[in-house]
């Protein structure tokens, strides 16, 4: 995804660097949601550069540092717009694995421990949902949100709630094994 993104955001906002975009992306959140790092921005960028779906319009010279500009060539808008149709119809539905695993050997483990390992997850998710929020702010702050957007972040706020409603169930059926009076652990 890091290419589309990459690609989405130069035909948005025209010629950039690869700071620039990582700028952009930290700007919006989408580094919260869309997993690129920094170092893969530039990898991409090299990447798209020699398959000539992008092309080095400038070098700008600060002190001792060059700043390279990219813009997207017409070859490729064209893969963009094929990547960009390609990646609709792929499944979004993300599984928690980590959970789902871990949740399969409950029994394995404290209790005790499990809940207050759900805890401190419950603790992190609420955390991603302050700070989508706070982003969401911030960006109405300065300019109004476009739909799409606003439909990113309300499906980001929809999937903390599901997560956090099914730990919270977990947790809840943790502790009244702990208080029923056949309790094993």
């Amino acid at each position: 995804m890091t290419n589309v993104m990459v690609l989405g955001l130069l035909l948005k906002y025209g010629p950039m660097s690869g700071y620039e975009i990582q700028q952009k992306m930290q700007s919006a959140k989408t580094d919260k949601w869309a997993y690129v790092q920094p170092a893969s921005i530039y990898h991409a960028l090299r990447k798209l550069d020699k398959d000539e779906l992008v092309s080095l319009q400038s070098l700008e010279q600060t002190g001792n540092r060059s700043k390279a500009i990219y813009s997207v060539t017409s070859k490729g808008k064209h893969e963009f717009d094929r990547m960009l149709v390609d990646s609709f119809k792929k499944t979004s539905v993300v599984f928690p694995t980590p959970l789902y695993t871990v949740l399969t050997f409950i029994d394995e483990a404290p209790k005790e421990n499990i809940i207050q390992a759900l805890e401190v997850q419950q603790q992190a998710i609420r955390n991603i949902y302050d700070e989508m929020k706070a982003g969401q702010k911030e960006k109405e702050a300065y300019s109004e949100i476009p739909k799409n957007v606003l439909m990113i972040f309300e499906n980001i706020y929809d999937q903390c709630e599901i997560q956090l409603q099914f730990i919270e169930r977990l947790k809840q059926d943790l502790l009244s094994e702990l208080s029923s009076p056949d309790s094993d652990s």
